[in-house]
């Protein structure tokens, strides 16, 4: 009798443990068991940017869904299949650097009003709910600054008089704006120049051994003094770039040395000032050494249990024009219980022709980095400079860049570029704690991506990078509709009941 109890003891417990793994695709979080969708008792809206019309975040239709009809292979179809749920979304936003906020002062106080209204509500703008500020100076600053004298490394003369001038007044405005809460990150490109091997903010450098505690401790003075300012910090970076040297400030960090900075200093010392429950971004770098830098964090348990997630910027393609997408489904892939941030992207090199000429490449940068990233798992996704002047700047060392919206400081007159109703398409539909769900494209110049909010609206994005207008269709649920795109567009689907 004992042998047979065995065996079934034996199997009992192999059972039970195979029932234990986790099975599930990892990057997929939550598979919906609501019912079928009622499609006869959906509304619908249609929005529209087009280039070289007047097509700006315009309502232009709606759906008309009908029996499922079967897509031949000839056929551009989009697939959206609500039921299968995805990580969850975070926010869009911008960087309130200090040449925005400088830009910003300089504009008439109508305009001021128009720019707060146009990024930060939801209704009457595109509802950015998510925001990066600069642990003192970076290029897009007027000049080089920290807020200690330099040699301070106990930090006694801290403070952030700097930023009193522009920056905070100018993020308190952003967050009223935003209906009184903007998630807000920061970001450092070098530590003082005396902390540094090469005894300069600009020009990389590392940051010298002995001044690791006084650095760690910078962050959390940082953290403190805005909190006192009223201006909740939710996160940081480690490092901006830590992997360029630029002519601008920065400071090079290699994966091992980032590990041991935030598993032996930053890490518990947020921790032993009562700031445990910020949220410690790495890498904060391009896609193409995405993988590795997080492969060597987050693989060391000592180092990941204070890491929330690895940020990325997107300006890789400077090697053969081609982003490195894949780089980001990896790294969801290898760790599906971190994070994914995309903490950086502009058009570089400020020409106002392109501006003028309405160059869909500008925008179009913008609405492939975005539905790839998400696809690819990336809860939030933040802009670069969210103002900047008719040169692209300000800028001290020359590195002028574009933004979606332009101030003119001598006219005081606003410019709102197709790249920031191309954000818009995602920002203002797209809420916090909405699901990503599966849309699926037939087309290669069909791009899409689809959202589910907390209300239950479902939202899909399709962009026609093509130079042909395209007709396609979307099916959901078994029904079938039918929608034209027009060349060089960007549509925002709103499915509600």
């Amino acid at each position: 009798m004992r042998y047979p109890l065995f065996k079934i003891l034996a199997l009992f417990i192999f059972i039970f443990s195979c029932k234990s793994e986790k099975t599930e695709d990892p990057i997929v979080e939550v598979l919906s068991t609501e019912k079928p969708i009622n499609m006869d008792q959906l509304s619908s809206k249609v929005y529209t940017t087009a280039h070289h019309s007047s097509l700006k975040l315009s309502e232009t239709g709606s759906l008309k869904f009908e029996d499922f009809k079967q897509p031949l292979e000839t056929d551009s179809a989009i697939n959206v299949d609500p039921s299968k749920e995805f990580q969850t979304f975070l926010g869009i936003g911008g960087a309130l650097t200090d040449a925005a906020a400088e830009t910003f002062y300089k504009l008439t106080e109508d305009n001021q009003s128009k720019f707060l209204e146009a990024y930060y509500n939801q209704e009457k703008g595109i509802g950015y709910s998510l925001g990066r500020t600069i642990i003192h100076s970076c290029d897009f600053s007027t000049a080089s600054y920290t807020y200690i004298d330099e040699g301070d490394s106990e930090l006694k003369t801290f403070n952030i008089d700097h930023d009193r001038i522009y920056r905070l007044p100018f993020t308190k405005k952003a967050i009223e704006a935003a209906g009184g809460k903007l998630t807000m990150y920061a970001s450092p490109w070098s530590p003082p120049a005396f902390m540094k091997t090469n005894n300069n903010m600009l020009k990389g450098g590392k940051l010298k051994p002995e001044f690791y505690q006084s650095w760690a401790n910078y962050y959390a003075k940082f953290i403190k003094v805005y909190e006192a300012e009223g201006i909740p910090i939710w996160g940081l970076t480690i490092q901006n770039e830590p992997m360029a040297v630029q002519r601008w400030e920065s400071c090079i960090y290699t994966a091992e040395e980032e590990r041991d900075f935030v598993k032996n200093y930053l890490g518990p010392t947020l921790e032993r000032e009562g700031l445990g429950d910020k949220n410690i971004i790495v890498w904060d770098h391009n896609r193409d050494l995405l993988f590795q830098r997080a492969s060597t964090i987050l693989n060391d348990p000592e180092a990941a249990k204070y890491v929330w997630g690895t940020g990325f910027h997107w300006y890789e393609d400077w090697k053969d024009g081609i982003p490195m997408f894949d780089a980001v489904k990896r790294v969801k892939e290898t760790y599906p219980d971190k994070n994914l941030i995309f903490t950086e992207g502009c058009n570089e090199k400020y020409d106002l022709k392109r501006l003028e000429n309405d160059d869909p490449k500008l925008a179009e940068r913008y609405g492939k980095s975005m539905i790839n990233d998400f696809n690819n798992g990336t809860v939030a996704w933040t802009d670069w400079n969210i103002l900047l002047d008719q040169t692209g700047g300000p800028n001290h060392v020359g590195n002028f860049c574009f933004s979606p919206v332009h101030g003119n400081t001598e006219t005081g007159e606003l410019t709102f570029t197709s790249s920031y109703y191309y954000i818009g398409h995602f920002s203002k539909f797209i809420r916090p704690g909405a699901k990503r769900i599966v849309s699926v494209s037939s087309a290669n110049y069909l791009l899409t991506t689809g959202f589910k909010n907390e209300d239950g609206s479902i939202v899909i994005i399709v962009m026609n990078d093509s130079d042909k207008d395209m007709d396609y269709s979307l099916t959901m649920e078994s029904r079938t509709a039918r929608l034209k795109t027009k060349p060089h567009s960007i549509q925002t689907i709103v499915l509600s009941n």
